[in-house]
């Protein structure tokens, strides 16, 4: 039986680790042609040979990587149908402690980063008759969480993004689709890295978070959304926002372990 990405050749970002590298081995393990990319050359190289893909490092804020990560993709494999936008990082820090380099550095991973993904596989995608962009996207971008400030921006900007590639490549009738996913707490290494981020910004003065609880997703959790998005599956799916939250978005009380 063929997988649900049979012979689809994938981008995906930030993928030696976390949600990267949930949804790589599982585009690999459905058909697809994975290239992951990340700065983490050592694991990124090790899950590659895991998994029969292929790894390129990346700084996904590096305008020119993009371009030529695309480039040998395509000599690669001929073609480019699915990019996942998962490259990310957290800086902890409210709308007054946060430094200027904080926000500029969590913008431009995050933002910049979707913006060269987008801008740079859009027309190759179109050239084979469209594609899928899954842009990794994060409930903060519709929830305040004041101690990652300019976390919530940059997802905020990613929301809008989405939208507005999703218009442009709607009206262009090219084939592609962008749609993004917004997940809750996942048990990632970027995740498990905010307490300690936490006490060196705040110290004993945490800022006060009241943000509905919610137990711990998985990163297969998002990986099936993920995979669901860049399937044909998902044909008719275009600008959508797809939250994987338990509810935590849409709920004033905690929810239920």
């Amino acid at each position: 039986m063929a997988g649900r990405l049979e012979n689809k050749v994938a981008i995906i970002t930030g993928a030696a680790m976390g949600l990267g590298a949930a949804d790589a081995k599982l585009f690999a393990s459905e058909g697809a042609k994975v290239v992951l990319t990340d700065v983490a050359e050592d694991e990124g190289k090790k899950l590659a040979e895991e998994i029969g893909a292929t790894f390129m490092q990346q700084d996904v804020t590096d305008e020119e990587r993009w371009k030529e990560v695309i480039s040998e993709t395509v000599k690669l494999h001929g073609r480019l149908d699915v990019l996942v936008n998962n490259a990310g990082i957290v800086e902890v820090g409210d709308p007054e402690n946060q430094t200027t380099e904080e926000y500029r550095f969590t913008m431009a991973v995050h933002m910049d980063s979707t913006f060269f993904g987008c801008k740079y596989s859009i027309p190759v995608m179109a050239e084979t008759g469209g594609g899928s962009i899954v842009n990794m996207c994060s409930i903060a971008s519709v929830q305040g969480e004041s101690y990652v400030a300019a976390y919530c921006a940059a997802k905020g900007a990613i929301e809008a993004y989405t939208r507005a590639v999703a218009v442009h490549c709607g009206l262009k009738k090219n084939g592609v689709r962008c749609n993004s996913i917004h997940p809750s707490g996942i048990a990632t290494p970027m995740v498990a890295s905010v307490p300690e981020k936490m006490d060196a910004k705040f110290g004993d003065n945490p800022p006060n978070q009241d943000a509905p609880a919610s137990k711990t997703g998985e990163p297969m959790d998002i990986a099936y959304a993920a995979l669901y998005l860049a399937s044909d599956e998902s044909k008719f799916m275009n600008g959508a926002q797809l939250r994987v939250d338990n509810a935590m978005s849409v709920t004033s009380g905690a929810m239920p372990e």
